[in-house]
């Protein structure tokens, strides 16, 4: 039997090997609910409610959706969730989820938890990657303000250079500290001034090998050029190129937003043509290995096993060092662990943070998903696959 034929995403056995019966349960239950989209926009706008007047529903979260997707409340929480993953060959990255500040106080106290994940991942190899997203450490308004290509104020300037500080901080420690990160993406009206300080940090710190990694949503109907020109930039500039590769997050919103502003969408019109894009896009990169690192950072069967399948019938080691899946913890474990049972590169996005900070996140997540058509079910397909497996 050839390498291709023994990788499959069926095998729940493998998927689900971490799983207890009363994990199982748990998630049974948590996916139907998701699976219905009419409860989940009112689930969460209940839940909103309750923590924002203080209702007693800590314990319920904590116990149902907070104990499937995230780590803990804190780094040392996390540990479990860290020694779990790795026993079954699955790395940990550490995200530090709340959402939903936007003061200075609420920036410094996102940027030091940022710099605790990374001397955290120093220490331990399972720690595969740190991450954090823009505006969690600056101010949206200030980067739809910059983005608009509009004159800042004297103070805005000052509060840039104080945003951008917090941003070189943490790459230059990932750099000492030979820790690799993430930086998530944005909305589209702030994301062209996050491309081009991420792109800075890259020229800056991915000169000898790979530390800080843009992402790339393949919804947008640009990143394929934009691909083509960090590649060919690096090569002519001496740099490496770090890129997690997504579909996207903010198709609804940014639909919504091209209508109301009477501006053509950037998003593509069809989930073939950001499919088509999504893979086109990971071909490039793999053609371009030695210059460029991804993360396919992606719950799509037919993408992961495409890309498993190349590697192997072009003798790619399924371990080498420039190529690495990843997946949300509780979500597509089919996928995750199946992969990481063949050996490939693989690991979770850990959330973590207090609950009510949390939320915003979970919420987010939740009605992402409710949107892919088919992902719910399929969750729920594998889990009670498992159940009848285990006659649990």
């Amino acid at each position: 039997m050839n390498p291709e034929q023994q990788l499959s995403f069926d095998n729940t056995e493998v998927a689900f090997a971490s799983k207890t019966n009363s994990d199982l349960r748990r998630a049974y239950w948590l996916f139907w609910f998701i699976n219905k989209n009419t409860f989940v926009k009112i689930g969460s706008s209940l839940t909103q409610f309750a923590i924002r007047f203080y209702l007693p529903v800590n314990g319920i979260i904590r116990n149902t959706v907070y104990k499937h997707f995230c780590g803990g409340e804190t780094i040392n929480e996390c540990q479990e969730t860290i020694n779990l993953l790795a026993k079954f060959k699955v790395g940990t990255i550490l995200d530090f989820s709340s959402e939903g500040h936007d003061d200075e106080e609420a920036f410094e106290e996102t940027q030091k938890e940022i710099l605790n994940t990374v001397h955290r991942a120093s220490l331990d190899n399972r720690i595969a990657f740190c991450v954090f997203k823009p505006t969690g450490v600056m101010r949206f308004g200030l980067l739809e303000k910059m983005n608009a290509k509009q004159t800042l104020t004297t103070a805005e300037q000052n509060e840039y250079k104080t945003a951008k500080a917090r941003v070189e901080l943490i790459c230059h420690l990932c750099h000492e500290k030979g820790v690799k990160l993430f930086v998530d993406a944005e909305e589209t009206w702030i994301q062209d001034v996050v491309d081009e300080l991420i792109l800075e940090m890259m020229k800056k710190y991915n000169k000898e090998k790979v530390i800080i990694y843009n992402t790339l949503q393949l919804y947008r109907n640009d990143r394929i050029q934009y691909l083509h020109f960090l590649i060919d930039d690096a090569k002519k500039n001496g740099y490496k190129v770090g890129l997690k590769l997504v579909r996207g997050a903010y198709m609804e919103k940014e639909n919504d937003r091209a209508t109301k502003m009477n501006y053509l969408s950037p998003i593509h019109t069809s989930k073939e043509a950001t499919d088509k894009d999504y893979d086109a896009a990971i071909s490039f990169c793999v053609e371009n290995i030695e210059q460029v690192s991804i993360c396919a950072g992606t719950h799509n069967e037919n993408s992961c096993m495409n890309l498993a399948q190349y590697m192997m019938k072009n003798n790619i080691p399924t371990n080498h060092p420039h190529i690495h899946f990843s997946q949300l913890l509780g979500m597509s474990d089919h996928i995750s662990f199946n992969l990481a049972d063949a050996g490939f590169n693989v690991s979770k996005y850990v959330p973590y943070g207090p609950i009510a900070s949390v939320l915003p996140y979970l919420i987010r997540r939740a009605q992402e998903n409710t949107s892919v058509a088919g992902q719910m079910g399929r969750e729920l397909q594998f889990i009670i696959k498992e159940r009848k497996r285990r006659k649990a």
